[in-house]
This record gives C-alpha cells, structure tokens and sequence, in this order.
C-alpha cells in the first residue's frame, strides 16, 4: 500500500474494538484490555495523532476522589498519547511527545496497518511483553467513527 493511501484510508477517529495479545510462537491470544475495551484513535491531516484506551471493567470510585490505591488502578487500566506520525507503506510510527506513562514521551510507537472495510488493524511488531515476558504481537482493532 502507497503512502498517500494508507494515510486516505487511516485518516479519523476510529473506536476500539478489541485488543488482543497473541504470544510467539505459542499462538495463545488473549484480550489484553479486557472483553470489552474502550478507547478511540485519531489521526489528523496536519500530521497530528492521539489515542486514549481504557480496559473493561473499571471501577468508578465512590467518593469524589479517587484513594491513592484507586487512582493507581484507573492508571494501570489505560493508555493515552499524543504526536505526530509518519507512514512508511503499511507501517504508521507514532511519535510520542506527551503520554499518561512518561517513559513513552519520545519515543517511536510503530505499528503495522492492516484495513478490511471499515476497520483497521493496527499490530506491533514482534517484540518481548513487558506483561508476560514472552514474544508476541498486540493488535488492536479499530472500527471507523468519522
């Protein structure tokens, strides 16, 4: 795929759909945000990107705010960012200048694009799991809003 039609076809907002880890070479997957994320992407003419994804399953706190406990679960429950990004064929890499996770802020995010109707599939690269340990891949797709 073109650059000029990758970024035609991934320019919007799109909702989250799912989020699944699929672990090398084991091919076991799992959601990783839960059944039931929830989050939206956009990518903007001006270059531009950000992204906020929850996982299903979180909890509102009772008071008006959150305990140091509960704001520290809401925090490892997302992710959110924001930069610019580039388009190499299929590959978007997201640049990040600001992020929930300040140890993302200035770095490159790559993601291999994937497009079936109205839907994008926006996959890492292989890589070492923070979480398992193990090699896998994390695909998120993403349903077209605008």
């Amino acid at each position: 795929m073109t650059n000029d039609l990758t970024r035609q076809r991934l320019l919007g907002t799109w909702k989250l759909i799912a989020a699944v880890r699929e672990e090398l070479p084991s091919g076991i997957r799992t959601d990783f945000l839960g059944p039931n994320p929830t989050g939206y992407i956009n990518y903007a003419p001006d270059g531009r990107m950000m992204v906020l994804n929850v996982g299903s399953g979180r909890r509102k706190p009772p008071g008006a705010n959150a305990t140091p406990q509960e704001a520290e679960a809401l925090f490892r429950s997302m992710t959110g960012y924001g930069g610019t990004y580039t388009i190499d064929g299929n590959e978007i890499i997201h640049h990040v200048d600001v992020s929930w996770n300040e140890s993302w802020t200035g770095t490159e995010q790559k993601r291999i694009a994937r497009f079936d109707g109205d839907r994008a599939y926006l996959s890492t690269p292989p890589s070492i799991d923070p979480i398992t340990g193990t090699m896998s891949v994390r695909t998120m797709t993403w349903e077209k809003v605008s």
